[in-house]
């Protein structure tokens, strides 16, 4: 019998409930709109440009005019072109900026941006895509078994995003030219060595958008698709890309505790609330 059903207090029940109505913050006013010319709607608004990096980007751009790339007093443009035109110039800025310091934790992977029709118009290393205020996307996987656990993993003092704090069993941005289901099996597998006949278990069960300034990194822009994974209970999850140094399995109440206690990523925290509140609605 599946036991996962949740005996938490109505006061805890509602503070993660508020949780997830502040999921999507509101951009600073005092951040600069970037504005795409290509794709379904030209001219709309695809990013916000904290204000900490204008003045390089001003000083960049009158040294060296980048194609497709301008700056004014009240936006920076993006010109519609070939993605790989708009990749190159994109890539070109980015590049500059991580040389001057203003990009953090370069990755060397790829995100794409991609439009409300689902076409990718450039793609753009990871790290530089907060520092635009571009939307990306990544995937949770909730791992839990039929005695009532949550497994969770705590990420490794070594990255650096949220270094120390707990996480889903398996999470991860979804990289350019890489599907949800696909991000999810590699993650699944490179974080928690969850096997491919395992992971092909897992279910959809909804997206949550993210939205929130991060203090000298830019502004976090991503859409989490969310999956459930129900595990067999003599599982262990195993660690192979050395981004978690460790797992632990619990309660949903002891989950709940420590989400309010704030050991969490942001993002995780979210997922795991929003996975304790659909279990203590069934």
């Amino acid at each position: 019998m599946d036991t996962l059903k949740t005996t938490l207090n109505t006061s805890t029940l509602a503070a993660l409930e508020e949780m997830l109505q502040n999921t999507s913050r509101s951009v600073p006013h005092d951040f600069l709109p970037v504005h795409f010319f290509g794709g379904a709607s030209p001219g709309q608004v695809v990013g916000h440009l904290s204000p900490d990096f204008i003045p390089f980007i001003h000083k960049t751009l009158q040294e060296h005019a980048l194609p497709l790339l301008h700056l004014s007093s009240d936006r920076f443009s993006i010109d519609a072109a070939k993605p790989i035109e708009i990749s190159d110039s994109l890539a070109n800025l980015a590049e500059q900026m991580q040389q001057a310091g203003l990009i953090p934790g370069w990755r060397q992977e790829q995100f794409a941006w991609i439009d409300q029709n689902g076409h990718a118009y450039f793609m753009l290393e990871r790290a530089a895509f907060r520092t635009f205020g571009l939307r990306s996307t990544a995937i949770h996987v909730n791992g839990h078994t039929r005695a009532g656990k949550v497994w969770l993993g705590r990420r490794s003092q070594s990255k650096s995003i949220d270094p120390g704090r707990l996480d889903n069993l398996a999470a991860g941005g979804i990289a350019a030219q890489e599907t949800p289901w696909n991000c999810a099996y590699r993650e699944l597998w490179e974080e928690a060595g969850v096997p491919n006949p395992l992971s092909q278990r897992i279910e959809p069960v909804g997206r949550i958008h993210m939205r929130r300034p991060l203090q000298s990194l830019g502004f976090h822009d991503e859409q989490l698709y969310i999956y459930d994974l129900a595990l067999p209970e003599n599982f262990i999850p195993t660690n192979h890309d050395g981004e978690v140094s460790g797992f632990i399995e619990i309660s949903l109440s002891e989950a709940a505790a420590r989400i309010l206690a704030d050991e969490f990523t942001s993002d995780a925290a979210i997922v795991m609330a929003d996975f304790i509140l659909r279990k203590a609605r069934t």
